[in-house]
């Protein structure tokens, strides 16, 4: 009989993503034939699984695939139980889905969401270098010096910061291309280099553009998943 992991079966069926699994995994909320499993733990499809006492099914799913606009003051995180301004319930759409990465508070602009587990797995492996593009406004007048350093890789996080496209716009704002997702990556450059962002906007990712007002999402289109799909096919599924 075949056996699935069961961060694999949450991910596959909607709930959540296989880290997210992992996590909930971690802090004993799911249960399988009324245990607590461990880690790597497979299930097969006569195994009942719940989360948070509440009994997941396989049921027969369409993915989703959509485009939001995030505003400010909204956070990345579908334990709706913690944040209040969490972008699953400002969102309140009619299936479960989950932010494929982060968009930190302070921040708007582009995110992806989805129910499908595996293309968040894909589109996350930081090696497969997808493009991730922002408009940044800083506190003070931007140097060329700042450009320079801000492209060359900046020691953050016990790392330093792979090379980027890093363009001056006017007097305070510039555009940055990220293939990498530190956390806070782009507020701790310039920190690093006695800058303080004052506004951050992501505008792109991988092929798609923002198009929407704040506050609004849309579906994917067929060819900007085409184009997705084509950009993560060397991409494995698991971490």
């Amino acid at each position: 009989m075949q056996e699935t992991r069961i961060n694999k079966f949450l991910s596959e069926v909607g709930y959540c993503s296989r880290r997210a699994a992992d996590k909930l995994l971690e802090a004993g909320r799911i249960t399988i034939n009324g245990k607590i499993p461990e880690l790597g733990t497979k299930i097969s499809k006569n195994d009942i699984v719940k989360v948070d006492g509440k009994l997941i099914n396989k049921p027969k799913k369409t993915n989703v695939y959509l485009a939001f606009n995030k505003p400010i003051g909204i956070v990345c995180t579908t334990d709706t139980r913690v944040e209040k301004n969490n972008i699953i319930d400002y969102i309140n759409y009619p299936e479960r889905i989950f932010p494929i990465g982060r968009l930190d508070k302070p921040s708007e602009g582009l995110i992806f969401l989805t129910n499908d587990g595996d293309i968040v797995n894909k589109i996350l492996r930081a090696r497969n270098n997808h493009e991730k593009e922002y408009i940044v406004s800083v506190n003070r007048p931007i140097t060329s010096d700042f450009i320079r350093k801000m492209q060359n890789g900046i020691p953050i996080l016990d790392t330093v910061t792979r090379k980027c496209v890093v363009e001056k716009i006017n007097k305070n704002t510039f555009k940055i291309i990220l293939t990498q997702g530190l956390n806070r990556q782009i507020r701790r450059m310039c920190e690093y280099l006695d800058y303080r962002v004052t506004k951050l906007k992501r505008v792109r990712i991988m092929n798609v553009k923002l198009d929407i007002p704040v506050g609004s999402y849309r579906d994917l289109t067929k060819a900007e998943l085409t184009e997705i799909n084509r950009l993560v096919k060397d991409s494995s599924k698991t971490i």
